[in-house]
């Protein structure tokens, strides 16, 4: 059962303006404990004593995976318990962890601290999916998780920026402090306005067998399985590119101190391709909209390749490639979740679990694997990306039996029977 805009929110304690803006905050704090973190890198490796350039990502690549394993857990609860509880519990884990990375002194405690922190708040990533699911569902959740996404991406438009400032008057450790002020004041915001979402009729017992029967069907359903797992692979890509970004970018292509604004204009292209998704999405459809994408997708990623193996490498081609096809990537997210969301009113919360425990934890291993890949130039990154979209394309090829650009949601005007 879905519940329509007007009674929505549980009698609308919180407009759909301001729920899209909290959930959105509720995201980016993830997107903003990672993009922070890059400005940072060198000088965290230099204080800590870490030599191998590459083993710095992993203070990235560490908590993208562990929220991913994390992801299995908070659904369930949700289920159970309801979508304050659980989210409540992630935001006060995320601030108190964030202090104990700023305390950190060396860089084994530090990598174990980040691996708690991803692991323990993994809920923020969640909870909001499994909201928005209760409040809407097909092309119309697709628009409202592009509005989201469209907020939350401008987390990682200024997060380098915020803490190359940090860096110009403080040390790496108050950028650890600022996350856990952040993340405080997210928990305070939806404290005191996020109503209970979770449907009485849809609370679940915590039993085993039917737990693992909702998750297994939430992964393994055909018309879910593709956009599921192909959504974790397009997030490899995204992940992939952060780890390597800050030496990719500001020493091979020789950004330097301009790195942060290069990398906060790319990411802008996500937030504008999510908006217009947003725009489009309930006229087209999701399945048209990402389908047509993936297609660009590919097109662009041969492109880098040709680019990255001639040798004319500069970031004069590489920016307007890479910007390109994270623009892409913005119509491909939401879009993807929402249609493997849609079979799976009653069990959001598990549904919500799995498959954000499959796209965090396979984009996490994917993007530590691509960021280990980097040698010197941009070609690993470029065939990365096409190797993401050619399997993304078997995978939606094999959900849609063949079928592509096909509309299974009628317009919001018209009433499904």
């Amino acid at each position: 059962m879905a519940i329509t805009p007007a009674t929505s929110a549980r009698e609308r304690k919180i407009s759909k303006r301001e729920l899209v803006i909290l959930m959105a905050m509720l995201m980016a704090l993830q997107a903003l404990a990672i993009d922070a973190m890059l400005p940072a890198l060198p000088m965290i490796a230099q204080d800590l004593g870490v030599s191998d350039e590459n083993r710095r990502q992993l203070v990235v690549g560490i908590f993208v995976v562990f929220s991913g394993l994390g992801c299995l857990f908070p659904g369930i609860l949700a289920d159970r318990f309801g979508r304050r509880s659980v989210a409540l519990f992630a935001l006060g884990s995320y601030a108190a962890l964030a202090l104990g990375c700023a305390l950190a002194v060396d860089f084994t405690q530090l990598l174990v601290l980040r691996a708690l922190q991803g692991l323990l708040t993994s809920g923020i990533i969640v909870v909001p999916t499994a909201i928005i699911r209760d409040e809407y569902e097909g092309d119309r959740m697709a628009r409202l998780m592009s509005l989201i996404f469209a907020v939350f991406i401008t987390v990682p438009i200024v997060a380098p920026t915020i803490g190359q400032g940090i860096l110009l008057i403080a040390g790496w450790r108050w950028i650890f402090v600022l996350l856990a002020v952040i993340a405080t004041i997210n928990a305070s915001w939806f404290f005191m306005r996020m109503p209970e979402t979770l449907h009485p009729e849809y609370r679940q017992k915590i039993q085993l067998r039917p737990l693992l029967s909702h998750m297994a069907d939430a992964i393994t359903r055909r018309s879910a399985v593709g956009y599921v797992f192909g959504a974790a692979l397009v997030t490899s890509g995204i992940f992939g590119y952060v780890n390597q970004s800050q030496q990719l970018v500001a020493e091979h292509f020789g950004a330097g101190e301009a790195f942060p604004l290069i990398f906060g204009a790319m990411a802008g292209t996500m937030a504008i391709s999510s908006l217009t998704n947003a725009r489009i999405v309930e006229r087209f459809g999701a399945r048209r909209v990402s389908h047509t994408g993936l297609f660009v997708f590919i097109g662009l990623s041969l492109a880098q390749i040709w680019f990255a193996m001639g040798s004319w490498q500069s970031l004069a081609w590489f920016f307007p490639l890479m910007a390109a096809n994270m623009a892409i990537i913005g119509f491909l997210t939401a879009n993807f979740g929402s249609i493997a969301m849609q079979p799976f009113a009653a069990t959001a919360g598990a549904a919500s679990s799995v498959q954000a425990f499959v796209r965090m934890f396979g984009a996490g291993i994917g993007g530590v694997i691509i960021g280990q890949a980097y040698d010197g130039t941009s070609l690993p990154m470029a065939i990365s990306l096409l190797v993401i979209g050619l399997l993304c394309l078997a995978l939606v090829l094999f959900t849609e039996r063949g079928r592509l650009f096909r509309r299974l949601n009628l317009p919001p005007t018209v009433e499904q029977p």
